[in-house]
């Protein structure tokens, strides 16, 4: 496995730990994968709330939260971080602010169009951006929207296919459509950056996500051109991951008939992993009687079967009865609590086992 570059950043290891909320990828976990020599990434989606003051002020709390796993993180760590922030918060701008205030490296923004991220940054801020795309067509408008707007390019691309875990960027009924494929996405993908690169002379890293989880899935995928993968569930059941051990627990205990796609509040398909909590809302038990943080633009309150804050926060402290967890079609793979380490070990064997034995497949070809 190679470094790469993100701008001017170096990346000694080509992997991503996806940002995963509520809480479940805070300081502990990102500041265990940059050390690694991947990038750590810390999800601000409502973030506030795994703090101690979580019923003080909404808005400020977050920042506040943020601000201190950014610190500590950084405390931890000697490697590269960055934040994940999904463009449908309502605080969408105090978490980019905040970020950047902090000298994040790196600013990865999904769910939703990023139009407007470059206009944060200022004269003398380093912070890279990354948006997480689904589809040529957003990296397109994205590219196009940007420098017309801004004179900014993105630093590079996760393009995020329907395999991954969480809010998806597909309607539920062409998840599985051939089109959709992230082999497919990535090649669909990798046009606009070339086209990018030659009439700007930028270069734009393509990262791919959703449904990988071993050293032989990134070697495949990176063969298809990706420079980088992102990984999310592998990196759930570590210890270091900030989640509580009934969180982790739920991974190693899926089984494939636990593992289906939900409507959110928030307005798009997701990945769980099925369980009481969410049968419930299916039969309209959970529905919230106020609005207590109005932390997402689509979620409407009047119509929602549930709050997605609190389900993800009671699940990030192990109350499973309360909450639910998201996950990629990887969850039954998951099978014992491991390390940052581990994993990365792993990885890189099953990543060169993988380059070994194409290698040997590509030489026999040639002699025969």
């Amino acid at each position: 496995m190679k470094s790469f570059y993100i701008g001017d950043l170096k990346i000694p290891v080509p992997i991503i730990q996806g940002g995963m909320g509520v809480g479940v990828s805070l300081s502990g976990l990102a500041s265990a994968v940059a050390n690694m020599g991947g990038v750590g990434i810390i999800s601000t989606v409502a973030i506030g709330l795994t703090g101690e003051k979580a019923n003080v002020n909404y808005r400020l709390n977050n920042i506040e939260v943020l601000r201190d796993e950014i610190r500590k993180a950084r405390e931890k760590s000697v490697g590269v971080l960055g934040v994940n922030i999904m463009s449908v918060l309502t605080n969408f701008s105090d978490m980019v602010r905040t970020s950047i205030d902090e000298g994040i490296d790196i600013i990865f923004a999904g769910a939703g169009l990023p139009l407007d991220l470059p206009k944060y940054l200022q004269k003398g801020n380093s912070t890279k951006l990354v948006p997480i795309v689904s589809s040529d067509r957003a990296a397109s408008i994205i590219c196009t929207k940007w420098k017309q707007n801004y004179d900014y390019l993105p630093d590079a691309f996760v393009v995020e296919g329907p395999k991954a875990g969480g809010h998806l960027g597909f309607k539920a009924d062409v998840l599985k459509n051939e089109s959709n494929k992230l082999e497919n996405l990535i090649a669909d993908v990798l046009k606009v950056t070339e086209d990018i690169r030659k009439r700007f002379n930028k270069n734009i890293p393509v990262i791919a996500a959703g449904g990988i989880y071993s050293g032989k899935d990134m070697f495949k995928i990176m063969r298809r051109g990706a420079t980088a993968v992102q990984l999310g569930t592998r990196f759930v059941a570590t210890e270091e991951c900030d989640a509580s051990p009934n969180f982790k627990d739920a991974f190693i205990q899926a089984k494939d008939e636990d593992i289906r796609i939900i409507k959110s509040p928030v307005g798009l398909p997701g990945r769980t992993i099925f369980n009481n909590f969410l049968t419930e809302t299916e039969d309209g038990k959970r529905r919230p009687t106020a609005c207590r943080y109005h932390c997402i633009k689509s979620c409407n309150p009047k119509t929602t079967l549930y709050c997605i804050a609190n389900a993800l926060l009671a699940a990030y402290k192990g109350n499973m009865s309360d909450g639910f967890a998201f996950t990629s079609t990887n969850a039954t793979k998951v099978k014992a609590i491991t390390t940052v380490k581990k994993v990365f070990t792993e990885l890189t064997s099953e990543f060169n086992q993988a380059k070994a034995k194409f290698k040997n497949a590509t030489t026999k070809d040639k002699s025969i």
